[in-house]
């Protein structure tokens, strides 16, 4: 039981179920990209700085990848380490024919590396702020939503619930498991003066919907933050 959670359970005017992680969502987890980060190697290298971005990104559809080209497509010198007149060599099909982002050097083609002059850090990312838009907009679909994750479920009655929660080691297939480390089953990553619900805001809102955000927003408001299961790391120490 030392993974227990709290979740919130939702219904829309739909009659869809939206059952929301809110021990994730309620924690004070954030990204620490080059704060520490260990990356997803076999082992410790936070040096690297590559986060998660060692195995490049899984492409959800043929309009992922069309959204992902456009924008690169706006990517300067100045921007991208790798930056290159063919953008489609960007994206690669693998051996199931899933569309994924190429790598250079063992990680994302996207990624710049910690001596690169424009910064380290997704150049799609970076680019995004520069332009004073919204990175989620530019970055493949897995990478903004990371470390959330949406299932769906449709029972035999076909009454449909929408999942949302914290992505676990094990999302990541068998691969996962080799991972030495996984930012949300570790407190070093549990260090932001908010709740995730409120830094992520603009991807939960994509993800779930804003009627259904505010839903959940305005009973933690109601609830206090503190009254919610806490989150495992904080009863665990990581």
């Amino acid at each position: 039981m030392d993974d227990l959670h709290e979740w919130v359970s939702l219904r829309d005017d739909e009659a869809t179920v939206w059952l929301l992680d809110a021990t994730f969502l309620t924690s004070n987890w954030r990204c620490i990209y080059g704060e520490g980060c260990s990356g997803v190697g076999h082992q410790p290298e936070p040096e690297l700085e590559q986060g998660c971005c060692s195995h490049g990104a899984h492409l959800s559809d043929d309009d992922d990848r069309e959204r992902v080209l456009h924008f690169a497509s706006r990517l300067t010198a100045q921007d991208w380490q790798y930056c290159t007149d063919d953008i489609s060599n960007a994206v690669e099909v693998d051996a199931d024919g899933d569309g994924l982002t190429a790598k250079v050097d063992s990680a994302c083609i996207f990624l710049n590396r910690p001596d690169f002059g424009g910064g380290a850090g997704c150049a799609l990312h970076r680019a995004a702020l520069r332009h004073g838009e919204r990175p989620l907009d530019w970055k493949p679909e897995v990478c903004w939503q990371l470390p959330l994750r949406l299932d769906n479920y449709t029972d035999d009655n076909g009454q449909v619930t929408m999942l949302l929660r914290e992505w676990k080691r094990a999302d990541w297939g068998a691969g996962g498991a080799e991972f030495h480390w996984w930012c949300t089953e570790d407190d070093t990553a549990f260090v932001d003066q908010r709740s995730v619900f409120e830094t992520m805001r603009d991807e939960i809102v994509e993800l779930v919907g804003r009627d259904v955000y505010d839903a959940f927003s305005n009973h933690v408001a109601a609830r206090g933050v503190a009254v919610f299961v806490a989150h495992p790391t904080h009863r665990t120490g990581g």
